[in-house]
């Protein structure tokens, strides 16, 4: 049996190609501008999502990536510019009409009606008939590996069920666009990896251009084409995973995607000087002072004659199969170093340390 804690089991592809839309759209959002009285909360935003393509918005609670789904839900009218489904501007078309389906963080399933009767809903909404209703929500459960639950009600299911059944039901009506509204951020760590998964895998069957909203960074760069990263109203930068962790656009988004240490750093022309040794910058910087980021996996543990600088190990944390370790240098600053499990180091201890020649970002010395 399934249950929210072990993976869908494998399904036909009868389930999937009944399901899938038939044709997926592209979104756009232009100069998009959200007001609330004297209170701008989205500054302009400009996005573009290619048919088919999952993409995630990505910030701290209260930079506007919310705001910015129920734009393009219609859900909220935006103050100012354009929201265009498959080309079409729908800012003045009801949310009902946009032909999109969402999944909240809350379930918001019926307490009184089964999983396949939760499921039809939006169908019978839409004057489908009852036999063809329910054939569509059973294809649509077996999609999310909930067939066997179809008569259970929703108190009758775990958290992460719930959810599933609440994919479905925005599934099965087979729209253009999915809108994901920190779906996760209710479920247990294991639950939320494991319906991530599912969801990157049955957006990828179907082929649903998908827009994902999360604060979760790992989330975002686990399941998506592409990640926009917000802040305060503002797009800072939006590309693949890989291109946001290894080549942030600004020190906000440095800070904000992965794990970074700060430790000085003074930059001259096109480099910057750390610990004795000169690396190419990602991005141009004033001369002088700054902060450098710096992740822990381009922090090597050298030998006491090598190049880099003196330290001691603050803590140790085994992560399985590696081990993250701060150590605090002898200019103050306080790096996380990541290693080999089998390198145990103990609290105290005295290490050199030096960085990767890779190419890094700065920031002008706060204060």
């Amino acid at each position: 049996m399934t249950t929210a804690d072990t993976p869908a089991r494998a399904l036909p592809d009868t389930a999937a190609t009944a399901l899938a839309p038939s044709a997926s759209s592209g979104v756009e959002l232009r100069g998009v501008v959200k007001d609330y009285g004297s209170t701008r909360v989205l500054h302009g935003v400009d996005l573009d999502v290619a048919p088919g393509e999952f993409v995630s918005l990505l910030g701290p609670s209260g930079c506007g990536k919310t705001t910015a789904l129920r734009v393009l839900a219609g859900l909220e009218q935006a103050s100012a510019g354009e929201v265009r489904i498959g080309g079409r501007d729908v800012s003045g078309v009801p949310t009902n009409k946009r032909d999109i389906g969402m999944v909240f963080q809350s379930y918001s399933l019926f307490p009184h009606l089964r999983a396949l009767e939760n499921t039809a809903f939006g169908l019978r909404r839409r004057g489908v008939g009852t036999a063809e209703a329910r054939r569509r929500a059973g294809d649509a459960l077996d999609l999310v590996g909930l067939g066997h639950l179809a008569d259970r009600y929703a108190h009758q299911m775990s958290g992460g069920q719930q959810q599933r059944v609440a994919l479905a039901r925005a599934l099965v009506t087979e729209p253009r666009v999915l809108l994901l509204d920190e779906p996760l951020s209710a479920l247990d760590a294991k639950v939320r990896v494991q319906l991530r998964d599912e969801i990157r895998r049955i957006q990828q069957r179907l082929g649903t251009t998908t827009v994902f909203v999360t604060h979760d960074q790992e989330e975002a760069l686990a399941v998506s084409d592409r990640v926009a990263v917000m802040g305060a109203g503002r797009i800072l930068q939006v590309g693949s995973p890989e291109e946001l962790y290894t080549r942030p656009a600004n020190a906000e988004v440095a800070a904000f995607v992965g794990s970074s240490s700060l430790v000085p750093g003074v930059v001259t022309g096109a480099t910057v000087e750390v610990w004795g040794r000169r690396l190419p910058l990602l991005a141009a910087a004033d001369e002088g002072p700054c902060e450098v980021f710096v992740r822990p996996e381009n922090v090597r543990l050298v030998g006491a004659g090598e190049e880099g600088t003196d330290a001691v190990v603050e803590q140790t944390t085994f992560l399985g199969s590696i081990r993250r370790s701060l150590v605090a240098t002898a200019e103050g600053s306080h790096v996380h170093v990541q290693h080999g499990a089998d390198l145990g180091l103990a609290v105290g201890a005295r290490v050199r340390v030096r960085l990767d020649d890779i190419a890094v970002l700065t920031r002008p010395v706060a204060g």
